[in-house]
């Protein structure tokens, strides 16, 4: 199976550097490129198709939110996780809706980032849990609408699952949790997403939240 190729943009290279080392020894996760700012991350991106872009939100030249948003534009497939110091509002927002597919803080242990490129690599949503609650809080806040707008409702097994992905939790942690098999876990999630009709964790969290699921 080919790795997992990463690029990792942000202006301080002592970071940049301990990101490389800690993705060295992943198998499944090559780092083919470095950039220190937004521009070089455009032309990075050209040469080296990454699958997975780790980008950093303040930069000087080009931030990370327009960097996003211009690789987005140009068609470039790789997915954009946002890794940053900064949660407050405006600055999740600006990544998400820039076309990040995950938000992450710099203090993230390595397990959780690494899932995340895992994730964001079969085209899946990963969002600090804290970040998740913004988002979730915010959707409800803008579109109110009744729980019975499903066509088929969740289970009480569903819900928990549910529940438990929107507080930013992992396939792995929500088997735990609930005593139930890995596989099962991502059964139930394939049922989730068909039935409240969208394509990811992090909009299912949202439209439960909408939905007053959760």
């Amino acid at each position: 199976m080919p790795s997992i190729r990463v690029l990792i943009v942000d202006d301080q290279a002592l970071f940049r550097e301990g990101l490389r080392t800690l993705l060295s020894v992943q198998p499944d996760i090559e780092v083919v490129g470095e950039a220190e700012n937004g521009e070089d991350a455009l032309r990075e991106a050209e040469s080296c198709a990454p699958d997975v872009i780790l980008m950093d939100l303040q930069m000087p030249l080009l931030d990370g939110a327009a960097a996003t948003r211009r690789l987005k534009a140009q068609g470039t497939p790789a997915k954009v996780i946002i890794l940053t110091t900064f949660d407050d509002d405006e600055n999740v927002f600006e990544g998400l809706r820039a076309g990040a597919v995950g938000y992450l803080l710099k203090d993230t242990p390595s397990a959780k980032l690494v899932e995340a490129i895992r994730l964001a690599a079969r085209g899946e949503s990963f969002l600090e849990p804290s970040v998740a609650a913004k988002v979730v809080s915010e959707f409800a806040r803008l579109s109110p609408r009744p729980a019975d707008a499903l066509r088929e409702p969740l289970s009480e097994r569903e819900l928990e699952v549910l529940r438990l992905v929107a507080r930013g939790a992992s396939n792995k942690e929500i088997a735990a949790e609930l005593v139930i098999a890995e596989g099962t876990v991502k059964n139930h999630l394939t049922n989730i997403l068909a039935k409240l009709e969208v394509t990811d964790r992090t909009e299912a969290a949202m439209k439960a939240r909408e939905l007053g699921l959760i």
